[in-house]
């Protein structure tokens, strides 16, 4: 009897911007799956809040695993409570779901710092992939709602320089009141907790944990509150003409830190180039490597592509909380991550000016793509 042969799954080819240049993602036209565990592993953080050094350390080194395989993971007991991030997506809804002429109030358009509401089908993350049909809420940190900083005035003027602080679009929120309460209380619950992980992560390279404290003092970081109206399924995987919630990105910064509400559409590429779905998991929240992390740490933890997709029927909301540097700080290839024999990959570069050339990563690929 001859032997047969199993045929090779099909594939596509996903371009994404990088800061070498575009590069290309061969990616399975395989049915999506959910995430193993070992994939996406779920972290137990409470060792991060513990007085002893033995049992943040331990947490350090379950990090660094995951952070080095797909760069996501769950994390479990981490301080934010079920209510409150319950009530943040409840009166979210609220204002999703009002009128467009009242949710354009809030524009990001009329904000001096592009802060406030962006509508549906006005962004393309992914040229290779269709318009974004995601609404969403931006806010940026904002140094006098820090709980940390007890003057600022006495911010010195470089890290003031890089503020973004407006006010204009949770003014025009105030029929909502509780939205922008809400708002703020979970971006600085956050603000918070990113602190906690970045000391931790700083463990997991084996560097001292106070390594970051300084050049996080008043951080670069923002939110999105994220609404997603479901769309249909395309009946091919990786259809490059159907609509898309979110398209196929990374993200700029140090890491991220998602909640996502019980409808799911997270969807995470895997190493073998399989789209893989990271289901909720009630209680928890989702972190993933960003790409200033990729970078400073010579590539030793991973930035990996993702997407949402909601093929629920329902209405979905997810929350990201994007966590970087200050943007006045720079930082170089971390000697931790340089093995004997080694060379660090990429230079010292200054945090704004790396969120700059992201930017513009994605632009020349957005305009590579129309010629």
């Amino acid at each position: 009897m001859a032997s047969q042969i199993a045929a090779s799954p099909a594939t596509t080819e996903l371009r994404l911007p990088s800061p070498n240049g575009p590069v290309t993602r061969t990616v399975l036209r395989t049915p999506l799956r959910d995430a193993l565990p070992s994939e996406i592993p779920i972290i137990n953080v409470e060792g991060i809040f513990s007085d002893s050094l033995e049992d943040r350390q331990a947490v350090a080194s379950q990090i660094r695993d995951a952070a080095t395989n797909t760069g996501f993971f769950y994390i479990t007991n981490h301080g934010i409570d079920t209510a409150s991030t319950d009530a943040l997506r409840a009166v979210s809804l609220d204002f999703f779901r009002q009128d467009p002429d009242v949710k354009m109030r809030a524009s990001s358009e009329k904000s001096k710092h592009g802060v406030g509401y962006q509508p549906p089908n006005t962004q393309k993350i992914n040229p290779d992939e269709g318009i974004d049909v995601m609404e969403h809420f931006f806010w940026r940190y904002d140094p006098r709602l820090d709980p940390t900083v007890h003057d600022p005035s006495a911010i010195p003027q470089q890290a003031q320089d890089m503020f973004a602080c407006d006010d204009y679009a949770l003014s025009q929120t105030t029929n909502l009141p509780q939205f922008g309460e809400a708002l703020v209380a979970h971006h600085n619950a956050c603000l918070a907790l990113a602190r906690r992980l970045a000391r931790t992560f700083a463990l997991s390279l084996d560097l001292p944990e106070d390594i970051f404290d300084s050049k996080m003092e008043y951080p670069g970081c923002s939110l999105n509150i994220n609404y997603y109206q479901p769309i249909e399924q395309p009946a091919e995987p990786g259809d490059p003409s159907a609509r898309v919630s979110i398209g196929s990105h990374t993200d700029f910064e140090l890491f991220t830190i998602l909640w996502q509400d019980d409808v799911g559409g997270l969807q995470v590429l895997n190493r073998d180039g399989q789209w893989i779905r990271a289901m909720p998991v009630r209680g928890s929240l989702v972190v993933n490597i960003a790409d200033f992390m990729q970078r400073i740490t010579n590539d030793k933890y991973v930035s990996t592509v993702h997407r949402a997709q909601n093929w629920s029927g329902k209405e979905r909301v997810s929350i990201p909380f994007f966590f970087g540097f200050g943007l006045h700080e720079s930082c170089g290839v971390l000697p931790s991550c340089v093995a004997e024999g080694e060379e660090p990959k990429y230079p010292e570069i200054n945090c704004y000016a790396w969120i700059q050339k992201r930017l513009a990563d994605m632009f020349e690929l957005d305009k590579s793509s129309r010629y």
